[in-house]
């Protein structure tokens, strides 16, 4: 089972949301539909612009600890290197 480290924005620029999961299209739709309340809802971050897979849980943590202690112009330069336009790469997966 992959898991995924992934990176939301609410637009090109905006507000970005760093998580990990084991079902990216489900946990996408999910903050696309706010069925959970908090961040990603309040502020509207549904689009999904970065991810990166890994086959365990472990090495998709240490991905996403170390990416929340980058500052926010190295994270827009990886999302920027995978996606220019920003995006949405929901589409893109294979559902």
């Amino acid at each position: 089972m992959p898991y995924s480290v992934y990176l939301l924005a609410s637009r090109r620029h905006g507000t970005l949301y760093l998580g990990v999961t084991n079902n990216l299209a489900r946990r996408v739709n999910e903050h696309k539909a706010k069925r959970i309340p908090g961040f990603t809802a309040s502020y509207d971050v549904t689009r999904l612009v970065w991810y990166e897979t890994y086959e365990r849980i472990d090495e998709a943590i240490a991905r996403e600890k170390s990416l929340k202690k980058w500052r926010r112009d190295w994270k827009i330069r990886l999302i920027e290197e995978m996606n220019p336009d920003w995006s949405d790469l929901y589409a893109s997966l294979d559902i």
